[in-house]
């Protein structure tokens, strides 16, 4: 079962995402239990290997929004890089950034 201190355990700012959701930390959990069946990440890996930068932009930048607003700090960090250089259309290896994407995003569902 999902709960603030496993996420606070993972490297997630509870506080300030509970904030977020008005103070209601039920709220809040039910809103990171959604993420957990969210399929961007393998859309993002596809577009990715496809160089497809334009649709990569527009994923990462909505898995940056949704990681940012509810606080999971061991993924925003990772997909706001990504965001930027996609941003700019940099043609760059993103491997690393999208392994440590795809380890977070494991860590988050295994709790």
């Amino acid at each position: 079962m999902l709960t603030a201190d496993k996420l606070r355990a993972f490297g997630a700012n509870t506080d300030e995402g509970i904030a977020r959701c008005m103070g209601k930390e039920d709220f809040y959990l039910m809103l990171v239990g959604k993420v957990l069946n969210d399929k961007r990440v393998p859309a993002l890996e596809k577009q990715l290997a496809e160089k497809d930068l334009d649709a990569a932009f527009e994923t990462a930048h909505a898995m940056k929004g949704m990681y940012a607003n509810l606080s999971l700090d061991p993924l925003t960090r990772p997909v706001s890089e990504m965001t930027e250089l996609l941003r700019n259309r940099t043609d760059t290896d993103y491997t690393a950034l999208l392994e440590e994407v795809k380890t977070q995003f494991e860590r988050l569902c295994s709790l």
